[in-house]
Parts: C-alpha cells; sequence; structure tokens
C-alpha cells in the first residue's frame, strides 16, 4: 500500500465545498487500488486573513514543502478587496507559485460530447469534442515584474514591467514541447512579437528549441489573433504556449467553449514531481453554502495530481472515465444543466463521480 501526503488549502468561497467533494473521489480511488491519502489542511487567502491577520502564513511554503502535492480550491472575494494590495487573497496565489517554484502551468480545456451543446460556438466550427492543452508560465512576466507610482507626463502614473529571461522561456517551452510530444505533436507559441520585446525573445528562444523536436510542427501566432481563432476554430489547437498573462486570459476563454469554467482543472508544476493542483475558476462568493458549485475541475484537478506527481496513471484514468460517465448519464450541475434538466447538487455530483469509479 503507498502513502501520498497532501496539503489541502481548501481556501474561500465555494472552495470548502469542492474541495470537500475532491477528497472524497480521492478515498474512493484509494480504496479501490490500494493507496492512503494523507490530508493536512491550511489557511490561505481570505480565510487565513480573518483566522491569522494575513492571506498568507509565514509557514505556508515550508508546510506545502513537507508534502508530496498540495490541492487548492480557491481564493478571493469582494469581502477582502479594500484590503491593501499586499495582503490581498489573489497575492497569496503568486507568493505560493513564487515560493514552491511552480513555474508551468498546465490547463487541459476538454469538452465532453455529452456537453457538445452547452459549447457557445457553432457545432460546424467546433464539432462534438474539443482536446486541447494550454501550458502557461506562471512565475514570471507581468505579474512578478516591478510594479509602481510615478510621476509622468500627464501626472501621476501607474506602471507594471513586463520581462522573461531566457532561462525562464526555455523551461516552459520544454514543458510545452514535452506535452506536445504526448500529444498530436503539434505546437503554437501564442505572443505579441510584433509589439513587445518580451516577446521577440520568446519567439526567438521557442524557434532555436523547436529544431531539438523536429517531430512537432511548431508555428506562432500573436494573442489577440490566437483568441480570436479560439472563438472561431478551436480544434486546430493542440498544445498552446504562451506567457503568464496571456495565458491566464487565453484559458479562462477556453474554458467557455468547454462549456463551463467548472469542468477546467489545472496543475502547476515545480521541477520533479511537486506539484499544486486547483480548479481554473475563482471562489464565486455568490453562490457560496448554498451546495450548487460544479465540483468536476476540483475532481479533475486530483486526477492531474495522481497522473502528474504520483505517477498513478491507471488511477487518474479511472477519475477521468467516472466523470465521463456521469455526464453521459445526464447529471449536470446547474452550471451545466440545459434547460428542462433539474440540476444535481455539489455534494449529489461528487457522490456520483465516487459511484462510478
Amino acid at each position: 500500500m503507498s502513502t501520498y501526503r497532501i496539503a489541502v488549502i481548501p481556501g474561500d468561497g465555494i472552495g470548502p465545498e469542492i474541495v470537500a467533494e475532491a477528497l472524497k473521489v480521492l478515498d474512493k480511488v484509494g480504496a479501490k487500488f490500494g493507496h492512503t491519502f494523507e490530508y493536512t489542511h491550511r489557511l490561505m487567502g481570505g480565510a487565513a486573513y480573518d483566522a491569522v491577520g494575513t492571506c498568507f502564513p509565514e509557514d505556508t511554503v515550508e508546510v506545502c514543502q513537507q508534502h508530496d502535492a498540495v490541492l487548492l480550491g480557491a481564493v478571493g472575494g469582494p469581502k477582502w478587496d479594500d484590503l491593501p494590495g499586499a495582503e490581498r487573497p489573489e497575492k497569496a496565489l503568486l507568493k505560493i507559485r513564487a515560493g514552491l517554484g511552480l513555474y508551468a502551468n498546465l490547463r487541459p480545456a476538454i469538452m465532453h460530447k455529452a456537453l457538445a451543446k452547452a459549447c457557445p460556438i457553432k457545432p460546424e466550427n467546433v464539432g462534438d469534442s474539443m482536446d486541447l492543452m494550454i501550458v502557461r508560465e506562471l512565475t514570471g512576466g507581468i505579474y512578478f515584474g516591478e510594479h509602481g507610482w510615478r510621476d509622468g507626463k500627464y501626472g501621476p502614473e501607474a506602471y507594471d514591467v513586463e520581462r522573461y529571461s531566457e532561462m525562464e522561456i526555455r523551461r516552459i517551452a520544454r514543458v510545452a514541447f514535452n506535452a506536445a510530444m504526448a500529444r498530436n505533436k503539434n505546437l503554437v507559441s501564442v505572443d505579441k512579437a510584433n509589439v513587445l520585446e518580451s516577446s521577440r525573445l520568446w519567439r526567438k528562444i521557442v524557434t532555436e528549441m523547436a529544431a531539438d523536436y523536429p517531430e512537432v510542427t511548431v508555428s506562432h501566432m500573436y494573442v489577440d489573433n490566437a483568441a480570436m481563432q479560439l472563438v472561431y476554430r478551436p480544434n486546430q489547437f493542440d498544445v498552446i504556449l504562451t506567457s503568464n498573462m496571456f495565458g491566464d486570459i487565453l484559458s479562462d476563454e477556453a474554458s467557455m467553449i468547454t462549456g463551463s469554467l467548472g469542468m477546467l482543472p489545472s496543475a502547476s508544476l515545480a521541477d520533479g514531481t511537486f506539484g499544486l493542483y486547483e480548479p481554473s475558476h475563482g471562489s464565486a462568493p455568490d453562490i457560496a453554502g448554498k451546495n450548487i458549485a460544479n465540483p468536476i475541475a476540483t475532481i479533475m484537478s486530483v486526477s492531474m495530481m495522481l497522473r502528474y506527481s504520483f505517477g498513478l496513471e491507471a488511477e487518474a484514468q479511472a477519475i477521468d472515465d467516472a466523470v465521463t460517465a456521469v455526464l453521459d448519464a445526464g447529471l449536470r450541475t446547474g452550471d451545466i444543466a440545459e434547460a428542462g434538466v433539474t440540476p444535481i447538487t455539489t455534494t449529489e455530483m461528487g457522490q456520483a463521480i465516487c459511484d462510478r469509479i
């Protein structure tokens, strides 16, 4: 019997509800395949601020490093919008990514055939399914560059600096190339090289690295065109490689093509096998505590944890198959329910997935 230690950060809003269902699924997988999953719960984000006066307790990184992986729900909400910038719950996300060296964010956007009608794109442009992977650089770029205020030509102005080193580009590009090799060997690198120096370096490095992956078809696309192409013909993409800010935007766009943000998991990886797993959506405070949130993104994030951090492919596939079976059976939470379909609750969806593992 194998034992895996997971740091669990439920977070804010719907975070505790969806994380609870993901842990139920993990426990079911453990019981079926003979594994033990041990959980250490920690506070981060608004919940941490309310409890201890800071959104990011000082031992957060140290505690997480003592575990094999991290499961995160969601952080933030209007309740904490007036806090100073350094104490905003969203700042905790940047701190944990930097502190744990989580530079590679993998966001698969998969549209299940059972949810084809939930896709806002014309059927002739998307078909009845979609499967692409966005590889987003996570610890560099404008989110981590210099920020400040100063007197400018027209009075007070604010600035945020976008910057990337060759090392940062090479290591995330390597992740994307390897992902493409494991999929359909097609990589689109997204930048804004017609305007930004950082993007020109990005394109130069990716072009150079393409020589090391002759089997991968590599192309470049400006981010504005990529945004348009995603909603015009998303199936042209296999793996998308892009910077922190561009990936943040494009992955949310891709998620809506699948039918709902509630369907999009993510993995944030460091070197080696350590990773942090979380849904791509926010804390949705407007529906918190109502037992109506969609837990599938969090449950699929657990599947990614099993696959990428623990190397448990069969166990991960069991979760993927269970989610597909639930959707094929017509079970829906409110965000993906068609007209005339009675939605089920968060806990009912979690239990339905457990029952099919």
